[in-house]
């Protein structure tokens, strides 16, 4: 059994779990309702859970390689879409550099980091984004998997470089500087 996959998802109160049958490959799909949204997942053939107790327990059918790695994705996903419907995911983001700023517009955010026009990103209906100041960027939604898309490709826009430090890292990251070049000597 897979240490992951044979560990229970525990239900909070106020979020409801129900199932589909033939999603689109084949298997069952859950649907994960909590006071934030709702989130379904469908999951491959071979990949079967319970509820128990306020507990979802995973099981699959046979010992087969690909299913056993199912088994623990499958459970850790439910498990985020669990915290996703009741808590929520975050992630923040902080801009470095003279003059590098970000706008919010509505739902898009313009990001000016040194070209020369504004990088304008949109968000999607699940995904929230708030300025706290010019420079820190909160990304928020109950989906794990989009928020942290949704950062990595505002990150992406303009890398943190290693010579000054100056571009766009998650709150927190460290960038290791290089030296630099140095007057040489005869």
């Amino acid at each position: 059994m897979s240490k992951i996959g044979k560990a229970p998802v525990k239900v909070p109160a106020g979020v409801e779990i129900k199932t589909e049958n033939n999603n689109i490959y084949g298997g069952i799909s859950v649907l994960v309702s909590g006071p934030r949204g709702d989130l379904r997942i469908d999951m491959q053939p071979g990949i079967t859970f319970q509820v128990v107790n306020e507990e979802i327990v995973f099981d699959r059918d046979s010992d087969e390689k690909q299913l056993r790695a199912y088994h623990g994705l499958y459970r850790s996903i439910v498990n985020n879409a669990v915290i996703g419907v009741t808590q929520g995911y975050e992630k923040k983001l902080e801009i470095q550099g003279i003059g590098y700023k970000a706008e919010l517009n509505g739902n898009k955010l313009s990001l000016k980091v040194g070209y020369s026009h504004p990088i304008i990103i949109e968000a999607p209906a699940d995904i929230n984004f708030e300025l706290k100041d010019p420079v820190n960027i909160t990304i928020s939604g109950i989906d794990k998997q989009k928020v942290t898309e949704y950062a990595a490709k505002i990150r992406k826009v303009r890398k943190p470089e290693p010579y000054k430090g100056k571009g766009i890292r998650y709150a927190g990251e460290v960038v290791r500087r290089k030296q630099g070049k140095t007057a040489g000597s005869k």
